[in-house]
């Protein structure tokens, strides 16, 4: 005679709730908040930004999350909220992570994020200069987020071509293929063509835009005007109508 026991019947209550608790059946991982876009600050930090030209770089990063028109930007969408973390990059694998993913919803949120950002030390000097390690890190980052959207975006801010590490193409490509947009703002002080290579090499994916700073000192103006562009368009580009408007004022 074969005896066939319920195993489950047979285990006292307390062990079983422990065995399922080990084997991750007990409870359902948290849902993720939902935001209208995660959005991925690649700053680069390679040797050809000094000291003064990455405290401008940040400080413009800091303003404009300051500013009243990107908060309203911020404020415009169905989730009415988007989650950014900020980065700083050099060579292929030389990357920090200097602000977490942070959520930003209201005024309050967006101050807090800028202080953030203000208050982050470079971390990185020199090691050359890699877009398509930046890229690469953030898709890591971005699949580690814990929120959720149906737009993300990575913003790759930088003074140089991509000398180091995989071919610019391919990260991007690989990027565009998971639904990620890349957007760039090059700044033209050393490589006045910077502006086409980013075009031709470096945005790619849905809704893919850049805008060129002439300098380090404009580069404040070029960071309000882009983040207001990729923060409330919506795949269907429907806001760009509404934000043309104040973009055109600020020219």
């Amino acid at each position: 005679m074969v005896c066939r026991v319920n195993i489950a019947w047979a285990l006292p209550r307390g062990f079983l709730a422990v065995l399922l608790l080990t084997l991750g059946l007990s409870s359902a991982a948290p849902a993720q908040t939902q935001v209208d876009l995660q959005l991925v600050l690649a700053v680069d930090a390679s040797g050809s930004v000094n000291d003064t030209r990455f405290e401008l770089q940040k400080q413009g990063y800091a303003a404009a999350f300051r500013n009243p028109q990107v908060i309203k930007a911020i404020m415009s969408g169905g989730e009415q909220s988007i989650a950014a973390t900020m980065m700083q990059w050099t060579g292929p694998f030389m990357h920090v992570q200097v602000v977490p993913w942070t959520l930003i919803k209201d005024q309050a949120s967006a101050k807090g994020f800028a202080d953030s950002i203000a208050r982050s030390q470079r971390e990185l000097f020199g090691g050359g200069t890699s877009i398509s390690g930046a890229i690469d890190q953030s898709m890591l980052l971005l699949s580690k987020s814990p929120y959720t959207s149906a737009r993300r975006t990575i913003d790759v801010s930088g003074d140089g071509a991509n000398t180091s590490g995989r071919p610019i193409t391919g990260a991007r490509d690989d990027a565009v293929r998971e639904g990620v947009s890349i957007n760039g703002l090059p700044i033209l002080s050393l490589e006045p063509l910077l502006d086409r290579y980013y075009y031709n090499n470096v945005i790619g994916g849905p809704g893919a835009f850049m805008i060129a700073a002439a300098n380090y000192e404009n580069f404040a103006d070029a960071v309000v005007k882009k983040l207001i562009l990729e923060i409330a368009a919506n795949e269907d580009r429907p806001a760009l109508k509404q934000w043309g408007a104040v973009l055109a004022k600020s020219q």
